[in-house]
């Protein structure tokens, strides 16, 4: 079995965990010294205190919303999904957007990620001139889609 490694880098830090057996994210939480509200409309990063190093190029953590901060109080990634590549060493930080019409205030120690480790497909690259054909083509948005 593979580790990730994980540095503790603000004392307050608390480490990732898993809140169920069944759980793929592990818990990432605000190291902050006091609260933070984040405004309709702002954007904050909420550092959580720790560092990661993973096994190798073949995985990479991504960095998810909590279901429940984003369906009861309209708190979302600012950029959809953090990527931490396998060769990053700084702190681990969140980015958050406020979707709703509320201000909204993190608390120290409060949960407000999760962490998902996955591997990485590493491959090389090719330069064409020209691509194969496919029954979808280049059909875009809503391409699959019932007519």
């Amino acid at each position: 079995m593979e580790t990730l490694k994980i540095k503790r880098i603000r004392k307050d830090a608390k480490i990732p965990k898993r809140a169920t057996p069944g759980s793929a994210g592990m818990d990432l939480c605000a190291c902050i010294e006091q609260e933070v509200t984040i405004n309709p409309g702002d954007l904050v990063i909420i550092p959580t205190g720790i560092a990661i190093a993973l096994p190798s190029n073949k995985y990479m953590a991504n960095i998810y919303a909590r279901s429940g901060l984003g369906v009861k109080h309209g708190i979302c990634l600012s950029n959809g999904v953090g990527v931490v590549d396998s060769d990053y060493r700084g702190e681990v930080c969140v980015g958050l957007c406020n979707v709703s019409k509320k201000p909204y205030t993190v608390t120290p120690g409060e949960r407000v990620a999760q962490l998902v480790t996955q591997p990485v497909s590493v491959m090389e690259t090719e330069e064409v001139d020209e691509l194969d054909d496919t029954s979808r083509g280049e059909g875009g948005f809503g391409s699959t889609g019932k007519k």
